[in-house]
């Protein structure tokens, strides 16, 4: 787990090039070349920008890193959800 954490930060310190948040354009290259594959439309501008007015708690238009947890959150909720529900309700034993 320490591993899965520490590619969380280090994406984000990457993409965010020594500021304290990133911008619009830093924000579509990070869900673009990182969570394409579990998220929807991310070739699509638009979709991405709303993704970021969600998540832009402070109204500032950047994504802060407190900010780009709530979505690392989101998404690892969704992905537990979605492996839950494919493994089925558990079976208790009868006696």
């Amino acid at each position: 787990m320490e591993g899965a954490i520490k590619t969380v930060v280090m994406q984000y310190l990457t993409s965010a090039r020594g500021k304290d948040s990133l911008g619009g354009k830093s924000f579509q290259k990070l869900v673009q070349s990182q969570l394409g594959n579990i998220l929807s439309d991310t070739d699509s501008s638009s979709a991405v920008k709303d993704m970021m007015k969600g998540l832009d708690d402070n109204h500032d238009g950047k994504v802060s890193f407190q900010e780009y947890l709530t979505l690392v959150g989101y998404l690892a909720n969704s992905m537990s959800e979605q492996k839950s529900a494919a493994s089925g309700p558990e079976e208790t034993p009868k006696h």
